[in-house]
């Protein structure tokens, strides 16, 4: 009989809650529709503001216009950004090229800093989207990307002439192929990070470590074979590279799904180590 008295009580006392939860939930329906706006009415407002602060619009017009009793919705206008020259295909924001030939003589070459980050002045910044190259084609998807792109994606094929005693690229007809050479990688790249957990005394030569180790920095990444092969070893690499002699790097790790950035920075004392841990 306790028990069915208990059971009894339970069950009220659960009704009970629901009733004060769906009349608190009505009154705050009320209250939004009376005398608020509602959640995505507000983020839509803020997305908008955010985008005309960014597109280089005023928020004057948005004041102005609620001091006059207008919805500001109605008057709000997107500014649609022009794309790029086809010859600025390989932009890299905050890096021009041509700046820094301007000014060579006055660089310090002895301590690098033609490769330095050299921002254009604010009237020659670029403020337009970046095309693709030429004859792009909709990437190979992943994980096959990390062994084979197109050819077209990427239009720097002169690094499988120079590094070709070391595997890094092979060119075959409208495909590049990355076997997972590289630098130091003369039996392949996942036979080097093997070496390395071995060298570590990491169990089964798992670099991760049994999950201890997540992530790489990869400083000079070249086409980043490197961190394309740490994937599977359950790690993601920063891979790193500049745009130097061999061209922009980076598009290799991007067009093969690996995360990447220019490497726009120099050390004045010391070389950088290949991977950084």
């Amino acid at each position: 009989m306790s028990r069915g008295r208990n059971d009894g009580d339970l069950k009220k006392r659960l009704i009970t809650w629901i009733v004060v939860i769906a009349i608190i939930c009505g009154c705050l329906y009320i209250y939004s529709r009376n005398n608020g706006t509602s959640a995505l009415e507000y983020g839509s407002k803020s997305l908008r503001k955010l985008g005309s602060s960014y597109l280089g619009g005023e928020d004057d017009g948005d004041e102005a216009s609620s001091k006059s009793g207008e919805d500001p919705q109605d008057d709000a206008m997107l500014k649609s950004i022009p794309v790029c020259d086809d010859r600025h295909s390989e932009l890299i924001p905050c890096l021009d090229r041509n700046l820094i030939y301007q000014t060579r003589l006055k660089l310090d070459l002895s301590l690098m800093e033609h490769y330095e980050r050299h921002c254009p002045v604010p009237e020659r910044r670029f403020n337009c989207l970046i095309p693709p190259p030429p004859g792009y084609k909709v990437p190979i998807k992943w994980p096959k990307s990390r062994d084979v792109v197109w050819k077209a994606n990427i239009p720097h094929t002169h690094l499988a002439n120079e590094k070709s005693d070391q595997n890094w690229m092979v060119v075959k007809g409208d495909k590049i192929e990355f076997p997972g050479g590289g630098t130091h990688f003369h039996y392949g790249a996942d036979k080097y990070i093997a070496a390395i957990a071995n060298m570590l005394n990491f169990s089964n030569d798992i670099l991760n470590n049994e999950g201890r180790l997540r992530t790489v920095l990869d400083v000079g990444c070249g086409v980043a074979s490197f961190g394309g092969y740490m994937l599977s070893s359950d790690m993601i690499a920063m891979s790193l590279a500049p745009n130097d002699v061999h061209q922009n790097q980076i598009q290799f790790a991007l067009e093969r799904g690996i995360p990447c950035i220019p490497w726009c920075f120099r050390d004045k004392e010391t070389s950088l180590p290949k991977q950084i841990f």
